[in-house]
C-alpha cells in the first residue's frame, strides 16, 4: 500500500519544515498587522468549584475524593495538544487543586493498544481514554471490565447520542471535510460528487495528488464504511477518486501535505486539525462540508476501571460534557454538540455542520462493532480501488 512511509525522512522533514514555516510566517504576519480587528468569541465564564444544580447532592463525595488525589490526571488520547490547551485551563481553573495534567497523542487504536498492553501486566497509569477510533472502542469495549461504570449527570442535558456505548461518551463531534489547496484547486468542491466531477475535467493533474484515511485503521475504515454506507451510490465517484489516490495513516500529515501541495486535495479529513490550519494559512488551505453526506465522529471518552485518579477522572468527564466544558471543546478547535454553546469566531459547533448541509445530509458514526468478514469485505474493495 502507498504510503508516506516510503519517502526519506530527509524528504519528508523538508516538506514538513516548510510547510510548518510558511504557516508560522502567516500567523506572525496576522499577530502583527490588523489583529486587534479579528473578531473573538467572548471569554468562557468558569464558576470556580461549584457544579450545576442539576448535579446529585452526594457529588460532593467526588469532589472531596478528588482533592485527596493528589491533582494529577493522566490521560491517553488521539487529540492534539492545541485541541486540549483550552479544557485543561478551564478544568484547572474549576478545580484549581488539580495542577498536572498529563495527555499524551497517540494513535486512534495505539489508546487501547498501550492500556490493553499495561493492564494485561497488572496496571497503567491511565486515568481517561480518550479517541474517535469507533470500532476500537466497539472492540474495547466488549469487556464491560474494561472500563469504569459511570453514567455523568450531564447527560439529561445531552442529546441521546451523547452516550455511544456503555460507559463511554462523546466528548465532541469531529465533521469529516474535504480539504484542498486553493492555490491549485480554484474550483470549490461541495461534496465528493461534485469532487469527482472536478477531478474528470483533468485526471492527470489529480494522478497520486489526492488524499484520504488509510481504511485498514479503525479511524480510516469508520469514517469511509460509515459515509458509504450511507450513500451507496457514493461509490461512483470513489470508483473515479481512489485510482488518483494515496492514503495516509494522520489527518495531521494530510494537511501538512496539502499545505506544502504534495497533494492538492483530501477527502475524510478531520475537522480538529484542519481548522487552526484554515485559520493560519492566510487562505491557502480550505475546508469543505460534504453536501452529499459530511460523516461527524464521535470523540468518545471512558474513565478506565483502576484509574489511579479516578475522582478527578469523573470531574472531568462530567466538565467536558458540561455547557462550560464544550464551550472549551470548541475554542480548542474541536466540536461542540451542546445547544447552549453557540457558534462564534474560532468556535465550532454541531449545528453549524447541520445548517450548511441539512440534517439529513449529517451522517453520525456509529460506536458498533462491524463483523470482521464485512471489515475484510469492505477494505478489499476500497483498497483494490487505490492506485498502486
Amino acid at each position: 500500500m502507498t504510503s508516506s512511509r516510503g519517502k526519506s525522512p530527509g524528504t519528508r522533514g523538508a516538506r514538513v519544515f516548510a510547510a510548518v514555516a510558511a504557516v508560522a510566517a502567516l500567523g506572525a504576519t496576522a499577530a502583527c498587522g490588523g489583529g486587534s480587528d479579528t473578531p473573538v468569541a467572548p471569554e468562557n465564564v468558569i464558576a470556580e468549584g461549584q457544579v450545576p444544580s442539576y448535579y446529585p447532592a452526594e457529588y460532593s463525595k467526588i469532589i472531596d475524593g478528588s482533592k485527596a488525589e493528589g491533582g494529577e490526571l493522566t490521560i491517553y488520547s488521539n487529540t492534539d495538544q492545541e485541541n486540549w490547551e483550552p479544557v485543561f485551563r478551564d478544568f484547572k481553573k474549576k478545580y484549581p487543586w488539580v495542577t498536572k495534567i498529563s495527555a499524551n497523542n497517540l494513535d486512534s487504536d495505539e489508546v487501547f493498544q498501550r492500556v490493553l498492553s499495561e493492564q494485561a501486566t497488572g496496571s497503567s497509569p491511565a486515568d481517561v481514554l480518550v479517541s474517535n477510533a469507533a470500532q476500537a472502542w466497539a472492540e474495547y469495549g466488549q469487556d464491560p471490565s474494561r472500563l469504569l461504570a459511570y453514567d455523568s449527570p450531564e447527560l439529561a442535558k445531552l442529546p441521546e447520542f451523547a452516550k455511544l456505548m456503555p460507559n463511554v461518551h462523546a466528548m465532541a463531534l469531529d465533521p469529516m471535510t474535504i480539504a484542498y489547496n486553493t492555490a491549485l484547486v480554484q474550483e470549490k468542491p461541495t461534496g465528493l460528487k461534485s469532487l469527482a466531477e472536478i477531478v474528470a475535467k483533468d485526471p492527470a493533474k489529480f494522478k497520486d495528488k489526492i488524499t484520504t484515511r488509510d481504511v485498514n485503521g479503525a479511524f480510516g475504515f469508520t469514517v469511509s464504511n460509515a459515509y458509504a454506507g450511507a450513500n451507496p451510490k457514493s461509490w461512483e465517484s470513489l470508483e473515479k477518486l481512489l485510482p488518483l489516490a494515496r492514503p495516509e495513516t494522520s489527518s495531521g500529515t494530510q494537511t501538512e501535505k496539502i499545505l506544502a501541495g504534495e497533494y492538492l486535495v483530501g477527502f475524510f479529513i478531520s475537522g480538529a486539525p484542519a481548522y487552526p490550519v484554515v485559520a493560519n494559512s492566510g487562505g491557502l488551505f480550505e475546508v469543505t462540508f460534504l453536501d452529499d453526506g459530511t460523516v461527524v465522529l464521535p470523540r468518545g471518552i471512558g474513565i478506565t476501571p483502576k484509574a489511579p485518579h479516578a475522582n478527578t477522572a469523573k470531574l472531568f468527564l462530567d466538565f467536558v460534557l458540561s455547557s462550560e466544558g464544550q464551550r472549551a471543546i470548541a475554542e480548542g478547535g474541536l466540536t461542540s454538540y451542546r445547544d447552549d454553546v453557540k457558534a462564534a469566531p474560532g468556535l465550532h459547533t454541531y449545528q453549524e455542520v447541520v445548517d450548511k448541509v441539512g440534517e439529513q445530509n449529517v451522517v453520525r458514526a456509529e460506536y458498533s462493532l462491524v463483523p470482521d468478514e464485512r471489515v475484510k469485505e469492505f477494505v478489499q474493495r476500497w483498497d483494490g480501488l487505490l492506485a498502486r
